[in-house]
């Protein structure tokens, strides 16, 4: 049975990683499809509908045995964003005819950066539309499966109309899934000046209404692609790869691979939806697994490898090294190092059709020794095993983790929140469309968050464990 996901993207940035989103993904399945032919099967039918235009209203068509040839895609995604301008592209672009009229709500002035105005004022304005455009494609689907929301918190379209929507999915659609793509805007470099406050007003509607954030911040992808960029050159000069570099000397944010390496992380997550391996991991497992309490759902992921230049020649040194790289500070999609912190659950995605569910285990129990897991759970580990490997790489591992690491990325952003909030700049913007009481309500949630993933850093096993006699001693 196909379980289909249904891709929002709100904002600027939400759509522009929507649009490598879908590059990638037709990319991909075109691969795995190779010299078969192009068939609407159940793997395609997770992202796209299939429909024939030659009626009107164009009818859909189901996947079938997996030998239905394809009509004409259309992704199921929402667009909507404030300002036309990105859709507008899209619209004209090479992605076009994978969209219609019924898919997207753009306005014409903005949310001017104001969380606020996205929020209580354009959100309720597109309630009736946005909800209309949601149902019909939750309508095409047999089994829907999840909605993805892809934003930023910096903004005021992805930040504001952003955690509307996801208000509304909660209110309307309870039982599917609700993941997040959220991009955290730089702590050193940020252009936003009024990104403190939509981050934490953001991130208050995050910690209520999604299921599972994936946290992604700009300068971490930045440091990745310099990495990643040093690393091929370095190859191609024929000199030996260094376990870690630095590099400095590349200009300007490449906005496009940022998005590539956020539109993969998604493709990664949902691969074993979409394509066979002896060791499958649903949506629904990676909430079961990864999230002990419903508030604390921030999954921290990395990637390994950043570049695959001259490397993974042998399978049981490309497997150990991955399992290596893919804690490195340099690898993580935000900035932080998980290792330095308490881990409450962890999940290893694999994709090549090299690796064995051995090779996995056997990498776990290598790494689990160095790994500060909570001691109610030190077994806390899950495993995924995909065989169709990702674009331009035969093997890739995707770790997410829940580790109280991202509790100090919110108390930066509370810092940063604070030495606004205290002078009460820009506020007047704020309070023409909320209470000022708001501010307060989400600064409390906020410290609430920080509060539990430190009580969980500091927290150590019981000095004695109190055990129940069993019902059998008593019989006896």
């Amino acid at each position: 049975m196909p379980r289909e996901c249904i891709t929002i993207q709100a904002g600027q940035c939400g759509n522009q990683v929507g649009c490598k989103f879908w590059e990638s993904a037709l990319r991909e399945h075109a691969a795995a499809a190779g010299n078969q032919g192009a068939f609407f099967d159940d793997a395609l039918s997770s992202f796209f509908r299939n429909v024939d235009t030659r009626y009107k209203p164009p009818r859909e068509i189901q996947p079938g045995g997996g030998n239905t040839p394809i009509m004409c895609l259309k992704a199921r995604a929402v667009l909507v964003d404030m300002e036309e301008g990105v859709v507008n592209q899209l619209l004209k672009g090479q992605l076009s005819d994978l969209f219609d009229k019924k898919q997207y709500i753009t306005d014409n002035s903005g949310s001017g950066n104001n969380w606020a105005q996205g929020h209580e004022f354009y959100g309720p304005k597109y309630t009736e539309s946005i909800l209309e455009k949601i149902r019909h494609e939750a309508e095409s689907c047999e089994s829907l499966q999840s909605f993805f929301m892809l934003h930023s918190l910096g903004g005021g379209t992805g930040s504001g109309v952003g955690t509307y929507i996801l208000e509304l999915l909660d209110d309307i659609y309870p039982k599917v899934y609700r993941f997040c793509a959220s991009v955290f805007p730089s702590a050193e470099d940020d252009h936003v000046v009024t990104s403190p406050y939509n981050s934490l007003l953001s991130t208050a509607k995050l910690a209520e209404h999604a299921h599972c954030v994936l946290p992604v911040e700009n300068q971490a992808l930045i440091d990745i692609i310099r990495k990643r960029e040093s690393l091929d050159a370095r190859a191609e000069a024929g000199q030996r790869l260094p376990s870690s570099i630095t590099s400095r000397g590349i200009q300007g944010k490449p906005f496009d691979q940022m998005n590539g390496i956020t539109a993969n992380l998604l493709l990664h997550l949902t691969s074993s939806m979409r394509f066979e391996g002896p060791l499958n991991v649903d949506l629904n497992e990676i909430t079961t697994n990864l999230v002990p309490y419903p508030r604390l759902h921030f999954l921290v992921s990395s990637m390994a490898p950043l570049s695959t230049s001259g490397r993974l020649v042998q399978r049981p040194q490309a497997i150990n090294q991955i399992f290596t790289e893919v804690f490195s500070r340099d690898n993580q999609h935000i900035k932080a190092s998980p290792s330095n912190y308490t881990y409450l659950a962890c999940a290893f995605l694999m994709r090549g059709n090299f690796c064995t569910i051995s090779d996995l285990n056997q990498n776990i129990s290598r790494i689990q020794q160095r790994l500060h897991m909570v001691h109610w759970n030190t077994e806390g580990f899950k495993i995924g095993l995909c065989n169709q490997p990702p674009l331009d790489s035969p093997l890739s591992l995707l770790c997410l983790a829940n580790n109280t690491c991202i509790g100090s990325r919110f108390a930066s952003m509370k810092e940063s929140f604070s030495k606004l909030y205290k002078r009460k700049v820009y506020v007047h913007h704020y309070t023409q469309y909320m209470d000022a009481g708001v501010f307060e309500d989400s600064c409390c949630q906020v410290d609430d968050l920080i509060a539990e993933y430190a009580a969980l850093e500091v927290l150590r096993p019981p000095d004695t464990v109190h055990r129940f006699r069993s019902v059998l001693a008593d019989i006896i």
